[in-house]
């Protein structure tokens, strides 16, 4: 089969790769979409640790089912699928309490970190665990499909985060999570959502997918201008979508007393934290990552057209042109957001 193959760092090519061999219990899936995520674009200089040269990335997809294992249930070739990046095992501690995205013993696909190497996705197959897959209901597209790990991403913040109905919540960093979280976060019961950024562009496309209001970081102090929405007090809630110093202290700063903040964001690995406003203001903080049995209710969300994404899908290209768009998105393309690859095309 061909893959796409990071081959070195920041060198991608178009290679012959063995096809994968299903397990008992795997999935061998034709791909028919996989996105490029934004883990990718900053793990494929080495940076991250995580994208350990020669890997297929690819966790964000969806295709046809080609073949099953022996032992496979529920699924048959021709089937139209997608599933989980996580790989959990399913009998640890934390997968027995239902928190699969922090099996002890996880593999997220398209991912090499040194511990483990598990090829992804772009690529004409993937073979994946039958437990991590989710038939796609008719007439949902394989490139809006390939969407929802990332909407799962956001919906699980946003069921991390004590809101209520009626709440008022910000959002920092309108890129593709911030967006999808503009809108699981307005599902969720959030009357009035504020969107933050430094891109107009960005803010637009908030504005347009539910955010009732927009703030430019560059000239706006921010959580004033959320004070002033509020009252006085702050917002209820506030999600942190970038991963920065700067990003973290305005989120923690936009919300009221007794207000919550959901760590989303992980650009930087450590970031200086404003302990005594948050003792002091009595905040709650909450890490999330990936998500964790939310893919049900995210291809229900997608399929219904509560959350959109077609708005954010930039292009829909070949393998062969993967090498091209990953330089470009590296470079901060303006106005890039999702970039689809299909094997097979």
């Amino acid at each position: 089969m061909k893959a796409l193959l990071l081959s070195d760092l920041k060198q991608l090519e178009v290679v012959d790769f063995d096809t994968p061999t299903p397990g008992p219990r795997d999935l061998l899936v034709q791909v028919r979409a996989c996105g490029i995520c934004g883990s990718d674009v900053h793990g494929y200089d080495g940076g991250s640790g995580r994208r350990i040269p020669p890997l297929v990335m690819g966790h964000e997809a969806a295709g046809v089912v080609a073949e099953v294992g022996s032992e496979v249930t529920g699924f048959r070739p021709g089937d139209a699928v997608t599933f989980d990046s996580t790989i959990f095992c399913g009998t640890c501690h934390f997968c027995r309490q239902g928190r699969v995205n922090l099996c002890e013993d996880r593999q997220v696909l398209g991912v090499s970190c040194g511990d483990y190497r598990r090829h992804g996705a772009f690529a004409e197959y993937v073979a994946v665990p039958q437990h991590v897959s989710y038939k796609l209901p008719e007439g949902l597209s394989f490139e809006h499909a390939a969407m929802i790990e990332a909407v799962s991403v956001a919906v699980h913040a946003v069921g991390r985060t004590p809101v209520r109905l009626g709440d008022t919540a910000v959002v920092v960093g309108c890129g593709m999570i911030g967006l999808l979280t503009i809108q699981a976060a307005r599902l969720a019961g959030c009357t009035r959502v504020v969107a933050v950024d430094l891109d107009a562009t960005r803010l637009a496309r908030a504005k347009a997918l539910g955010a009732d209001v927009t703030l430019n970081a560059k000239d706006v102090d921010v959580p004033q201008a959320v004070r002033d929405l509020t009252d006085g007090r702050g917002a209820d809630v506030a999600f942190e979508v970038v991963g920065t110093p700067p990003t973290v202290k305005t989120a923690i700063d936009s919300v009221r007393k007794g207000g919550a903040i959901t760590l989303v964001g992980n650009l930087a690995p450590t970031v200086e934290f404003p302990l005594q406003s948050v003792v002091t203001r009595e905040l709650s903080l909450f890490g999330t990552c990936a998500s964790s049995g939310e893919y049900p209710a995210c291809i229900d969300l997608l399929a219904r057209g509560a959350i959109r994404v077609a708005d954010l899908i930039t292009a829909t290209a070949p393998l062969e042109e993967g090498a091209d768009w990953f330089a470009r998105l590296y470079d901060g393309e303006a106005g890039a957001m999702k970039v689809i690859l299909d094997p097979t095309r």
